[in-house]
C-alpha cells in the first residue's frame, strides 16, 4: 500500500466510521503506508494508531478539531510533511522534536500562541514551517535551531518583535511576516544571505535599518502600510525585482528655506573624530591604547560616515533626505516617483558644499 486518500463522504454521521476503516487499512499495509489524508473529518482526537506506521511519509490532518498530537506520533521518524492546518492546538508541541526527518510543517489556522520547550530540537532538516493566522507574540531563540529552514511564514499574527536568532538561519529564501505587531527590525537581519523574499507588509515599522542593504540577494521587498518615511542610505543599490511601499507616510520633495546655525562640537565628539580617524589611518599608537579603554571602543562602534567628506563622526549635525528616482528593473508601487534616502552629514561646512538635491529635514 503506497498511499491513503480519504473518499468524499456524503453523511456527516460516517464521518468517524469512514475515519476508522481508513485507519485499518492504513495499518494493514503496516510500514508500506507512506501517506495518509484525513481531512475535514471533524475528528477531535489525532488516532494513537499512527504510532504503528514507522514508514509513514506524510500525513494530512487539516481542517479538523484536533487541540492536541498524540504522544505515539515521536514513533514517525521518517515523516517528512505534516499538515496540522485549521485545527485547535494552542502550541507547537514538544513531540515535533522528535521528528528528525521533517521538511514541511503547516500549522496555520491554529489558536497557536507558544512553542513547547524543546519543541525545534529535532527539527535540524525541516525546509518549510507555515505558521498563519495564530495569536504569536514572540519567537523562541530555540527557531536558531531550524538550520535547513528556507521558507518561514508567520502571516496575520501578534509578534512585536524578531528574535535576532532567527537572523541566523543562514538558508533562508523567504520570510513572510505580514499583518503583525512589528516596530523594527535587527539589524542583524545583514546575515540572512541568501534571503530573496521579505514580506513585511502591514506592521507598525518606522525605521528600516541600513543593515537591509547587506542582502544582496533579495528580490522581492513589501514595507506597505507601515509608517517609514526614510529609506536607510544605499537602498536605492538593492537589486530588486519587486517593492511595494504604499500607505508609509514617505518624505515628500516640499523644499522650504530654514536657517542652521553652525555648529560647536563638545569636547567628546572633538576627541571622538580625531581617534576615529587616526584609527583608520591605522595608528598603532592608538590601536595598542584602545585595547585598555573599552568605554572609547563602544563610543566609537557607533560611528557613522559623511556623506560630504567621508569622515567619520559620533553626533548628527544634521539629519538629509536625497530624492533618488527608484531603478527602471523595479516593479514598484504606482504612486512612488521618488525614493527618500536617509543621508547624514557631519558638520555646517559639508552642509554648505552638499549636492542640491539632498535637503535638510524640518521637524515641525
Amino acid at each position: 500500500m503506497n498511499g491513503l486518500a480519504s473518499p468524499q463522504c456524503c453523511s456527516p454521521d460516517s464521518e468517524w466510521i469512514m475515519t476508522e476503516r481508513l485507519l485499518i487499512k492504513a495499518l494493514s499495509g503496516g510500514k508500506n503506508t507512506k501517506i495518509i489524508t484525513l481531512n475535514g473529518k471533524k475528528i477531535t482526537k489525532m488516532p494513537s494508531a499512527i504510532g504503528k506506521l514507522p514508514g509513514l511519509k506524510t500525513l494530512a490532518l487539516q481542517n479538523n478539531l484536533i487541540p492536541k498530537v498524540c504522544p505515539e506520533l515521536c514513533n514517525l521518524t521518517q515523516l517528512t510533511t505534516l499538515n496540522l492546518g485549521n485545527n485547535l492546538l494552542e502550541e507547537v508541541p514538544e513531540e515535533m522534536k522528535y521528528l528528525i526527518s521533517l521538511k514541511n510543517l503547516h500549522l496555520s489556522g491554529n489558536r497557536i500562541c507558544r512553542f513547547a520547550p524543546g519543541a525545534c530540537d529535532g527539527l535540524q532538516n525541516l525546509i518549510l514551517l507555515n505558521l498563519n493566522n495564530n495569536h504569536l507574540t514572540q519567537l523562541p531563540q530555540e527557531v536558531s535551531r531550524l538550520k535547513s529552514l528556507t521558507y518561514m511564514s508567520i502571516n496575520y499574527n501578534q509578534l512585536a518583535s524578531i528574535p535576532r536568532e532567527l537572523c541566523f538561519l543562514e538558508n533562508l529564501s523567504e520570510l513572510q511576516l505580514n499583518y503583525n505587531q512589528l516596530i523594527c527590525i535587527p539589524e542583524e537581519i545583514k546575515f540572512l544571505k541568501k534571503l530573496q523574499k521579505l514580506l513585511l507588509a502591514r506592521n507598525n515599522i518606522g525605521v528600516l535599518p541600513k543593515e537591509l542593504c547587506n542582502l544582496k540577494k533579495l528580490r522581492i521587498l513589501d514595507i506597505a502600510g507601515n509608517i517609514i518615511q526614510i529609506f536607510p542610505s544605499g537602498f536605492q543599490d538593492l537589486k530588486l525585482r519587486e517593492f511595494y511601499c504604499e500607505g508609509n507616510p514617505l518624505f515628500l520633495q516640499w523644499p522650504e528655506i530654514a536657517k542652521q546655525q553652525e555648529n560647536v562640537w563638545s569636547l567628546q565628539e572633538i576627541t571622538s573624530r580625531f581617534v576615529i580617524n587616526h584609527l583608520a589611518e591605522n595608528n598603532p599608537f592608538l590601536m595598542d591604547a584602545m585595547e585598555w579603554y573599552p568605554e572609547i571602543r563602544s563610543i566609537i562602534s557607533r560611528r557613522q560616515t559623511c556623506a560630504i567628506c567621508g569622515q567619520y563622526f559620533i553626533t548628527i549635525w544634521l539629519e538629509c533626505v536625497q530624492f533618488v528616482p527608484p531603478p527602471k528593473n523595479w516593479k514598484i508601487s504606482k504612486n512612488l516617483q521618488l525614493v527618500p534616502v536617509r543621508v547624514l552629514v557631519c558638520s555646517y561646512k559639508c552642509f554648505t558644499q552638499r549636492d542640491p538635491n539632498l535637503f535638510g529635514i524640518a521637524r515641525v
